[in-house]
């Protein structure tokens, strides 16, 4: 659609999507022309008028008047038969780090894949200890904080102060850590160990 567009137009387009995307809900009049550097609403007005003219916005009653644009609302809100759960940074797998967890994204998946999705949260995987496994660096492990975690399960772990994705394993030395590669020893806590989620799936970008 973009290649019938005015290179003004598309210019008006793409600072719309992307203050919809920062903000969730589109820009005013007023900033627009402040981004286009122009001095009266006139042009940016008319602009608007061609772009639902040609279908790629659509106007509403709401004070800032441009609905959000479709990849905008997708993004944002999902689709009636998906869930989004939050990325909430790198988790190592080679050893605890401290490290504060925010949210660096956000991933759809088919509803019926999660199954506690207000639960669930996506930590990039770091390092090389889980390789046995099937998990390497890069992978997007996917877990749930709804679990209990079972003694075998792979799990994400606050240990001492430091996050890491180990097996969990309960036997009659206690409760530890297992690497799933032999370089990497296995990890007792020697004051607290604290599970965060137990790992339902994984998944990796090309």
């Amino acid at each position: 659609m973009k290649r019938f567009l005015t290179p003004k137009e598309e210019k008006v387009l793409n600072f719309i999507e992307k203050y919809q995307f920062k903000n969730g809900a589109s820009p005013t009049l007023k900033e627009m022309r402040l981004y286009m550097k122009l001095k009266s609403d006139g042009f940016v007005v008319h602009c608007l008028e061609r772009l639902a003219a040609k279908g790629v916005i659509k106007k509403d009653d709401t004070p800032r008047g441009i609905k959000l644009l479709p990849a905008v609302a997708e993004r944002l809100h999902g689709r009636p038969d998906t869930v989004k759960i939050p990325v909430l940074g790198s988790i190592p797998a080679g050893g605890p780090v401290t490290s504060e967890e925010y949210v660096e994204d956000w991933v759809s998946f088919p509803e019926r894949q999660i199954k506690h999705p207000a639960d669930s949260f996506i930590l990039r995987v770091r390092g090389e200890s889980m390789i046995n496994a099937g998990i390497v660096e890069g992978d997007h492990v996917v877990a749930t904080a709804k679990l209990h975690p079972k003694n075998g399960d792979i799990v994400i772990a606050l240990i001492d102060g430091g996050s890491t994705v180990k097996r969990f394993v309960k036997d009659k030395t206690g409760v530890y850590l297992k690497a799933e590669n032999p370089k990497y020893k296995n990890i007792y806590p020697a004051e607290q160990l604290e599970i965060q989620g137990v790992v339902i799936g994984l998944f990796r970008w090309y």
